[in-house]
């Protein structure tokens, strides 16, 4: 088990007085996950749980489209960017949430074919993010951005820190992709805040979006993963969902101290670093990467 609880950025439970955007390793690795998926099978989390399997496809389901979603809110402010750090930064962003999004349509994929809403949900996520793209300013579609990637960076201190949320997930090709997307999402947990910060972007629109987007984002996959679990036979079997119920009550993913991390947005002097994830990414980037990685077979080489 690792022993890489997440501190504050100084180690005392007060701010960092480090600059204001410190240099960050945020590499684009690129990795294909496309021949370890072909022969998952349907009910893929640990015990062949109901719940978290369609969970887990739910949320596979809208992250290739919300990916290049935070990609073009980012983006959108490059330009206004004077700092070469943080510049850099956006740019390692940017190539990190490309792949992020690619492989899991490849997981998609591989879903779909099995009968769940993958695909579906992927057409009506690329539609709703058009509309909101359409009616909100550029602002705050980065502040909608910097919100999801609160929500991305706390899953993925659990997914990272937590052995028992590693084994819900269950089977090994799912938790590889998710152990290489949530060291990523770690790496550049900071940059959409940073940006929004950077080009003027005030407390009170980050706070109400973030507030906006905890009813939206969780009602909605809530409804997501309910709507597909209604259309899959399984669900009626005698004892199935009773079951599945049961263990979801003690999931590391419903604690209560994920909530206060979630909330913890609203703090007025919050920023993503306060958390320091240093020694958890250190651990992880050597366990996956490292001279002995477990993900090294999946690197892409370039030709």
């Amino acid at each position: 088990m690792i022993n890489a609880e997440p501190t504050m950025a100084d180690g005392t439970g007060a701010r960092s007085d480090a600059p204001s955007h410190p240099q960050r390793h945020i590499g684009t690795r690129r990795i294909s996950f496309e021949e370890s998926l072909t022969g998952l099978p349907k009910y893929f989390a640990c015990d062949e749980d109901l719940i978290m399997s369609h969970a887990i496809g739910s949320l596979s389901a809208v992250f290739p489209d919300g990916e290049d979603y935070f990609v073009r809110s980012v983006r959108a402010f490059r330009d206004e960017i004077v700092d070469p750090e943080l510049r850099a930064q956006v740019s390692g962003f940017i190539g990190q949430e490309a792949m992020h999004g690619r492989e899991h349509r490849l997981l998609n994929d591989r879903l779909d074919e099995l009968g769940y809403p993958t695909k579906r949900v992927e057409r009506f996520t690329r539609w709703g993010l058009s509309v909101r793209e359409r009616v909100m300013s550029p602002t705050a579609n980065l502040a909608t951005t910097a919100a999801l990637e609160h929500f991305t960076a706390t899953l993925a201190e659990i997914i990272l820190s937590d052995p028992e949320a590693r084994r819900l997930i269950g089977s090994r090709e799912v938790v590889d992709l998710f152990l290489w997307h949530a060291l990523e999402e770690c790496e550049h947990k900071a940059v959409a805040f940073d940006v929004f910060k950077a080009v003027g972007g005030t407390e009170r629109t980050r706070v109400w979006i973030m507030n906006y987007t905890t009813f939206t984002f969780l009602g909605g996959m809530a409804l997501q993963v309910a709507a597909a679990m209604a259309r899959d036979r399984s669900t009626y079997r005698a004892g199935r969902l009773r079951s599945s119920l049961r263990r979801l009550r003690s999931s590391p993913f419903l604690r209560r101290e994920v909530w206060d991390q979630l909330r913890d947005y609203n703090r007025r002097d919050f920023h993503p670093d306060d958390r320091d994830t240093d020694m958890l990414l250190g651990h992880w980037r050597d366990d996956l990467f490292g001279p002995n990685g477990r993900l090294n077979d999946k690197i892409v080489k370039s030709s």
